[in-house]
């Protein structure tokens, strides 16, 4: 699965206490050849170390531990190598399986609990920046949810709609110049109406940020009509965007997806500033945990490829060599980013990832405190 399909709702149901054991698989991966060749044998490995640890688990019966390693044997072998990004998390139990492919490295892990391991799937949509694109026009709303790498249709919340009766084309109307009238007509109006209040309850349930993309009339009465467009943060004048592919959606959408980009990094850069100058400034990845477990950070920004293992000591972190790998202990943690992100985000603080060597000089990670 994609990293935008990871919603608040599903993230709550693969959070859940299961059965023990529920069974956590990450590995990095490679997106090109020939570095790519390794992988499935890293796979095969990885497999063969969970069934040796099943077996090894007292708490494990051995049909528990037949029908774990068959559900992760068909994970496994359901993995498409042409999909492959930076890392795969597999995750299962005796009765069902999930697949990942995610835009953001992993460590080789094996972990046996009674949860699902997902700060690596938590970190990679928050930085993949996922946004949502409502196209309108008189007769017709898609809703798109995606990142800046791709886009699809969102089928949610009765959602595409499509008026109820099929008003006059607004392409004639626009030739002969009356297409204001389509827009005043009262069954546009209530279409719009439902447009927005179902557009109001995916973002209720799911908050991203939210693009328009239509005739400039269409955005014009879904301002007039409802409230959620007020949310937006970009527009896209274009007509006939129901006739638009995913890929041609994207590519229009890319000058406000850059702009959207710019804005945000210049609103973190105000809010680091602002911090500092406050004295209510983290930087360094053992403050920055410090504050996150303190439930103190109300923003933390993290380069986009920072990735360290550390020594946990003293509910400190110390740096420990490259290459170091978990310790069963947990006194190593190789994805302690990760984690740090995930518990952020728990804590209600915005998570945002920054370009690499933005943040040289506070060690790569950095958070505005609340207090």
């Amino acid at each position: 699965m994609d990293t935008d399909a990871l919603t608040a709702d599903l993230l709550r149901e693969l959070r859940a206490t299961r059965p023990y054991p529920a069974l956590s698989l990450t590995m990095p991966t490679h997106r090109k050849a020939p570095d790519n060749a390794q992988d499935p044998v890293r796979l095969r490995n990885l497999v063969a170390e969970a069934g040796h640890r099943l077996g090894a688990d007292p708490q494990v019966s051995r049909e528990v531990r037949a029908a774990l390693v068959d559900q992760l044997e068909r994970a496994a072998a359901e993995v498409d190598p042409r999909g492959a990004m930076d890392s795969l998390v597999l995750l299962a139990t005796t009765d069902e399986y999930w697949i990942w492919q995610l835009p953001r490295t992993a460590p080789e892990r094996v972990v046996l609990s009674d949860t699902y391991l997902t700060r690596n799937l938590v970190a990679a949509k928050a930085q993949t920046r996922p946004f949502r694109v409502l196209t309108v026009a008189a007769d017709h709303a898609t809703l798109w949810i995606g990142t800046g790498d791709g886009i699809r249709s969102e089928e949610v919340d009765g959602f595409p709609l499509i008026a109820p009766k099929e008003p006059p084309n607004p392409q004639r109307e626009e030739r002969i110049g009356d297409t204001p009238s389509t827009f005043s007509d009262e069954e546009t109006r209530n279409f719009f109406r439902t447009v927005d209040e179902k557009l109001r309850a995916v973002l209720a349930d799911d908050p991203r940020p939210l693009y328009l993309m239509g005739l400039a009339p269409a955005l014009a009465l879904l301002d007039e009509v409802g409230e959620s467009s007020g949310s937006a943060v970009g527009r896209v004048t274009k007509g006939a965007p129901a006739d638009l592919s995913p890929a041609e959606v994207l590519k229009e959408l890319r000058p406000a997806l850059d702009e959207g980009a710019r804005r945000a990094a210049a609103e973190v850069e105000t809010r680091l500033d602002n911090a500092r100058s406050a004295h209510s400034f983290a930087g360094g990845l053992d403050e920055v945990w410090a504050a996150v477990r303190e439930g103190r950070a109300g923003l933390v920004a993290v380069e986009e490829h920072f990735q360290t293992a550390v020594r946990v000591t003293d509910e400190h972190l110390e740096p420990v060599p490259e290459g170091s790998t978990q310790t069963a202990d947990g006194t190593i943690r190789e994805d302690i980013v990760d984690e740090l992100v995930e518990a952020a985000l728990d804590s209600g603080a915005d998570v945002v990832f920054v370009e690499d060597d933005s943040l040289t000089e506070h060690g790569r990670i950095a958070a505005a405190l609340r207090y």
